[in-house]
């Protein structure tokens, strides 16, 4: 009879940043730069509608954001996260013994399950476009 409207969650884009990296800095600047075109930056209210949450952060992911982001790049895509490791389990152990075994910038898509390493402008911009739009 009545239909009630849930509000739309928005997606969640983080990127795991490295202020000294310069493509950090400027993954950090398109993300920026499209967050300015409406959607909310971490704790800021949104000042219009937005597309998505934007989450810069230059701490180092817990170890279950980084287990989450192996399972969406799969085996294949594990080195591209953690420099030189073949599986999860030598992963997480080169991980745990340096935090800069984390190859910085990574953008993850956490509702879409989605994962960029790295400086591809394009590829990061077509996941922007890609996401929902929120009513």
């Amino acid at each position: 009879m009545f239909k009630f409207l849930q509000p739309k969650v928005l997606d969640t884009i983080t990127l795991f940043h490295k202020a000294s990296n310069p493509a950090s800095i400027r993954i950090a600047t398109l993300l920026k730069q499209a967050a300015g075109s409406g959607a909310a930056v971490s704790d800021n209210a949104p000042a219009k509608k937005s597309d998505f949450e934007l989450n810069i952060t230059e701490e180092a992911p817990t170890t279950e954001q980084l287990r989450t982001m192996l399972d969406y790049v799969g085996k294949t895509g594990i080195s591209s996260i953690i420099s030189n490791a073949q599986n999860e389990t030598e992963a997480l152990k080169k991980f745990k013994e340096n935090g800069d075994n984390l190859n910085r910038p990574i953008v993850v898509d956490w509702n879409n399950g989605k994962v960029f390493t790295g400086d591809n402008e394009s590829a990061i911009l077509k996941l922007l476009e890609d996401l929902p739009k929120k009513n």
